[in-house]
């Protein structure tokens, strides 16, 4: 009977949780949102949400865009500018494939809300080379067979190019140190420190 009593005392307090989340959630809902909601209520609740303006500069192109404010950069880069070359891995921030430069430094851009880039530059893979001459780090990948699959590759060159501008490719070991948040599931690692080591030695401008 006690058994009882508790199971039904949990689910009175699940069933209060549930129904404070949602009062709290309608509660803060704008009421244009609500309005729009009514006969639209198969619809998933996020498509109710309001566009916001942003304005940002990628690959050296202003945009003036609108986005939802829960879309990550990287799903503005692909699906609404289209530059699929910067790749979406684990979408937790820890496979590097969605590696971006903005304001020059990497950023894990599955990691940062599009909207949290207002005013900033962007580059992208698709951003590094001048035409149909290729960066210095991307001939240099290929030279050295810095890449299998090629699935994170665009990832490993915008971290690789930021590594030499931080500089941090003073060694094998730093080189290592300093893309260990690069994952390569081919395991093309000492290629690729191979190809950033030649970059650096060289002193090419990046």
């Amino acid at each position: 009977m006690a058994e009882l009593d508790n199971n039904q005392s949990g689910d009175t307090r699940r069933d209060f949780l549930k129904k404070s989340s949602l009062f709290t959630a309608l509660s803060l809902t704008p009421l244009t949102v609500l309005k729009a909601a009514e006969g639209k209520v198969d619809e998933r609740f996020a498509e109710l949400f309001e566009k916001i303006p942003l304005n940002l500069k990628v690959n050296n192109k202003p945009y003036v865009l609108k986005v939802e404010p829960r879309a990550t950069l990287l799903d503005l880069l692909r699906e609404q500018l289209h530059l699929t070359g910067t790749k979406k891995g684990c979408d937790h921030g820890q496979c590097g494939a969605c590696t971006v430069h903005v304001d020059g430094k990497r950023v894990n851009s599955c990691l940062s809300l599009a909207v949290m880039n207002e005013g900033k530059s962007i580059t992208t893979i698709e951003g590094l080379a001048k035409g149909d001459e290729l960066h210095p780090m991307q001939a240099a990948f290929i030279k050295h067979d810095g890449f299998q699959c090629g699935y994170c590759t665009p990832g490993q060159i915008m971290s690789a190019v930021a590594c030499v501008r931080e500089g941090h490719a003073n060694s094998k070991e730093e080189i290592r140190e300093y893309m260990s948040g690069n994952i390569c599931r081919c395991g093309a690692y000492p290629n690729i420190v191979d190809a950033i080591q030649e970059v650096k030695e060289k002193g090419t401008a990046i």
